[in-house]
């Protein structure tokens, strides 16, 4: 396969190879055609259920696709924070960034901006604060997981008494603040739905 290319354009060839269109192909799958449509496009991948059927009806072994997914996830690795206070925010993002320099980090002050952007974009880790103004990170946290259930939760909070809702919700991580380089390499490697990042793309926590 052609390094430059994506999962979506990856599918797309072999929907196109196999004379299916987007809505042969979700009939055949029992999803909608915007489904078929926002994977090939890039804004959502599928789950694990998904893929296993999006193999079989595209004639192709599920570890592959599996693996050409996970090869794309590696080179569009977006991360979010979700932050009210300014100054956090614009301190959370630099340090993601100086840590994980394969990254393109984006923050956002509101719950609803951060929804907006996950609604649109693929996300492979989410910073949520818990406290958000009006808004509830454990909440944002659902919807986000709904939109897209691979999607890592990291909630970074000064408050403790979230935890047990956080572990209800099987997030990759719950981080008490500041946030630190050393924390940031740990939660990485430990997230809950693992992403294949060369460790060159990882700035050590010793440096």
């Amino acid at each position: 396969m052609n390094d430059t290319i994506s999962f979506g354009e990856f599918i797309k060839e072999l929907r196109v190879k196999a004379g299916l269109s987007q809505q042969q192909l979700a009939d055949l799958m029992f999803t909608s055609r915007s489904c078929i449509s926002n994977w090939e496009i890039g804004k959502r991948r599928p789950d694990a259920c998904m893929l296993g059927r999006l193999a079989h009806f595209l004639n192709i072994d599920r570890y592959q696709l599996f693996d050409v997914m996970q090869d794309d996830i590696a080179k569009s690795l977006n991360i979010i924070v979700v932050e009210d206070e300014p100054v956090l925010l614009k301190g959370f993002v630099h340090m993601l960034s100086k840590s994980i320099p394969a990254a393109e980090v984006y923050g956002f002050r509101t719950a609803d901006d951060a929804l907006l952007y996950v609604s649109s974009n693929v996300v492979s880790i989410a910073f949520l604060d818990i406290e958000l103004g009006r808004s509830n990170g454990v909440d944002l946290a659902e919807k986000m997981m709904a939109l897209y259930p691979r999607i890592n939760i990291i909630f970074l909070t000064s408050h403790e008494e979230y935890m047990q809702k956080a572990l209800d919700l099987h997030v990759s991580g719950y981080v008490l603040k500041p946030l630190t380089p050393e924390i940031i390499a740990r939660e990485m490697a430990h997230l809950r739905y693992p992403i294949p990042l060369p460790l060159q793309n990882l700035v050590s926590s010793s440096q």
